[in-house]
């Protein structure tokens, strides 16, 4: 009796010490994807699980569901996604990025005109290579809102650099508000280097198009008709 007395309490010593050890892993798991979340510098985080929809109907569900599984990072494999402002392309990106983290993948998210002042400063400064090498090891790029701001000729230079250097080797996601046989506009005009950076950014890629009004304006769309309508003595 003693004899097993001694051997229960040692598999229950033996099983506290595990889930112990386990939950000290947990915790260190979520360490390291909060701190991968902290440096990828999201403005705001977004999942997949609150994205709506039925708000984007033709947005193919299947195939960002296969993204989602994140086998287009290991292919080095690029997302565009493209559409009017307010239409969930800057969720999506970001959505697909924290499983990046998650996944403990090297993630940056940046907006377009801040990365490309960046590189500017760092063209000046003598450290562009140090800065492109970084950015290059990275498992997802997202550049977000490409095409809002035009660019200078010395930007668009850069910016073929930057694609140039992640080509085949990481994942680029952008979002973009012009059609592609607009990207002439974003690059000051020359539709060469345009052509040159579509040609290796969507080589290996997969597209998303969002359409329709912005959700954004959506809730406050309904707002004012809910006003309009009590304004005129209809019931609210």
């Amino acid at each position: 009796a003693e004899v097993d007395k001694a051997i229960k309490s040692q598999a229950g010593y033996t099983a506290f010490l595990q889930r112990l050890v386990e939950e000290e892993l947990a915790a260190k798991v979520d360490r390291s994807i909060n701190a991968r979340i902290a440096k990828a510098r999201f403005p705001a985080i977004r999942t997949l699980e609150a994205f709506e929809f039925g708000f984007q109907p033709d947005l193919p569900a299947a195939l960002i569901k296969e993204l989602a599984r994140l086998d287009f990072l290991d292919r080095a494999e690029n997302i565009c996604a493209v559409g009017p402002p307010g239409t969930g392309k800057t969720h999506l990106l970001t959505a697909l990025a924290i499983k990046g983290c998650e996944a403990r993948k090297r993630v940056l998210f940046t907006q377009a005109t801040a990365l490309l002042d960046q590189l500017v400063a760092c063209s000046v400064d003598g450290s562009l290579g140090r800065k492109l090498g970084d950015l290059e090891r990275l498992d997802f790029l997202v550049v977000d809102e490409l095409g809002y701001m035009p660019m200078d000729s010395r930007r668009a230079n850069l910016f073929f650099q930057l694609v140039s250097a992640r080509y085949e080797r990481g994942s680029i996601g952008v979002t973009t508000n012009k059609p592609f046989d607009q990207w002439g506009q974003i690059f000051g005009g020359d539709d060469v280097i345009a052509a040159a950076i579509l040609d290796r950014l969507l080589h290996h890629s997969h597209i998303l198009v969002t359409k329709g009004p912005s959700y954004r304006m959506k809730d406050k769309a309904a707002h004012m008709q809910a006003t309009s309508s009590n304004a005129n003595g209809e019931p609210g």
